[in-house]
């Protein structure tokens, strides 16, 4: 299982994730799509624990 909750995280006044709240059960299968920027890599790196958000949780 994957939760997270209000995960957010900007690079000054950029913010590259925003409050992001997801719940995800062994066997769910999802997908990230959105264009170029809009904090798709971010959020995996910070589910991944490769990158520690600003504000919120990750379980």
């Amino acid at each position: 299982m994957i939760e997270t909750i209000k995960l957010t995280k900007s690079y000054g006044n950029l913010i590259a994730a925003n409050e992001i709240t997801l719940s995800l059960n062994d066997g769910d299968v999802f997908g990230f799509i959105g264009p170029n920027g809009s904090g798709k890599t971010t959020t995996m790196r910070m589910i991944a624990t490769l990158l520690a958000p600003d504000y919120g949780e990750c379980y």
